[in-house]
């Protein structure tokens, strides 16, 4: 392995909207220094971790219509029935969900689960329980981003939890987005519910670890439904 390959692969790349962030409490850390040793050990860390927060990571995303890929790094948290938020304009009757937890340690960069066309970006405001909980997919504030893709309607949920307190979204309703692509970011600790058509079949168990942008998580057209528990 030649040195620049090292070196990608050690520095990762930051997205700019940590930029300000890190700013922040790299700034904090040099007025730390000037009170305590302690103080700025203590800084110099948290500026770190900042900065590991928002990483941006390249991926390499599978091509293939039928696979669903997962929209945010972390732990598979939900698989099965559920009504999708009333502002999606989905309906009332339950479709498949899997929902995907992000820790304070996960990269919190959102990827399209699928490719499409865009046809309906709604964000709303709520609470901000722990995103781990299942009923923070209708309190939490949430955007929701709804895509016609090639078989069918799909829906990515961002959903802000207890410490993440921002959403961001970059796509808009009439635009087209490519399965892998960025889409959004939420700070700093959430979750992100996708939404199913009934020709789609979950491919992942709760507790397993996925990766935005790679980890298959659904197939359209698949006939055997992953359990709803891992397997030890």
């Amino acid at each position: 392995m030649s040195i620049a390959d090292t070196i990608r692969k050690t520095f990762v790349p930051i997205h700019r909207e940590g930029y300000p962030f890190i700013a922040a409490f790299a700034a904090a850390t040099l007025v730390l220094a000037l009170l305590s040793y302690t103080l700025f050990w203590i800084g110099l860390i948290l500026t770190a971790w900042c900065a590991y927060f928002f990483r941006d990571p390249q991926r390499v995303t599978p091509v293939d219509d039928r696979l669903v890929i997962s929209p945010a790094d972390g732990v598979v948290s939900a698989v099965g029935p559920a009504v999708p938020p009333r502002e999606l304009g989905l309906g009332g009757s339950e479709m498949t969900r899997i929902s995907v937890f992000m820790d304070v340690f996960s990269c919190h960069v959102n990827r399209a689960p699928v490719r499409g066309r865009v046809i309906r970006v709604e964000h709303r405001p709520g609470k901000f329980l722990n995103a781990d909980l299942d009923k923070a997919s209708t309190e939490n504030e949430r955007n929701g981003v709804v895509i016609d893709s090639p078989n069918g309607t799909v829906a990515a949920v961002q959903i802000a939890g207890l410490v993440a307190r921002r959403i961001v979204c970059w796509t808009e309703a009439g635009g087209n987005v490519g399965v892998g692509e960025r889409f959004g970011l939420i700070r700093f600790g959430s979750r992100v519910d996708v939404f199913l058509p009934p020709n789609a079949a979950p491919r992942v168990a709760v507790g397993q670890t996925a990766v935005a942008g790679e980890t298959v998580i659904a197939e359209f057209g698949g006939d055997v439904a992953a359990p709803l528990v891992t397997v030890s």
